[in-house]
C-alpha cells in the first residue's frame, strides 16, 4: 500500500482456541461498541460491504477484502482520497490459546488529512478494545462449554 501516513498494532492473547477466535469475531453480532451499531450486507466473505452507525453521523460503509478463513480478514473504510484498514489476525499459540492482532493502517493520497482523527479515535483505544474484546470471547467460549 502506498503513502502510508499512520500504523497502529496491538495484539492480545485469548484462552480459546483460534477456530473459536475466528468463528466468533466473523460473527458481527458479537461486535459490542456502544453507542456503535453494525450491518453486514451479505455474509462475511470478500466484497460483502457493512455499515456503521453512530447517533448523530452519517452511516459509515466498510468491505470486508482479503479474507483467509480461520486466520485473517481485512476490513477497509473508503476515505475522501484514503482507505482506513482493519487487519485482524488470529495465530494459534497452543490448542487453546490464541493470539489475536489488529493492525490499523491508513494510507492514500490524502491520508495526512485523517492522521489525527484515527489517532485519537484508535490510537489509546486499542489496547483496552483489544483486552474488552479477548475478554468477551472467553466467556462466550465458557458459556459453550456449559
Amino acid at each position: 500500500m502506498k503513502n502510508i501516513a499512520c500504523q497502529l498494532e496491538h495484539s492480545v492473547e485469548a484462552e480459546v482456541s483460534s477456530s473459536f477466535a475466528w468463528s466468533w469475531r466473523t460473527d458481527i453480532n458479537n461486535w459490542d461498541d456502544p453507542p456503535a451499531q453494525f450491518q453486514l450486507d451479505g455474509p462475511f466473505a470478500g466484497g460483502s460491504w457493512g455499515t456503521t452507525l453512530l447517533p448523530g453521523q452519517e452511516p459509515l460503509r466498510w468491505q470486508i477484502r482479503d479474507v483467509r478463513p480461520g486466520a485473517g480478514f481485512i476490513i477497509d473504510v473508503p476515505l475522501d482520497g484514503a482507505v482506513v484498514s482493519f487487519e485482524w489476525l488470529f495465530d494459534a499459540v497452543s490448542e487453546q490459546r490464541t493470539r489475536i492482532t489488529q493492525r490499523i493502517v491508513l494510507a492514500g493520497d490524502n491520508a495526512a488529512a485523517y492522521v489525527n482523527q484515527v489517532q485519537a479515535g484508535f490510537g489509546s483505544n486499542l489496547p483496552d478494545g483489544m483486552k474488552r474484546i479477548a475478554d468477551a470471547m472467553v466467556r462466550a467460549a465458557r458459556s459453550t462449554e456449559r
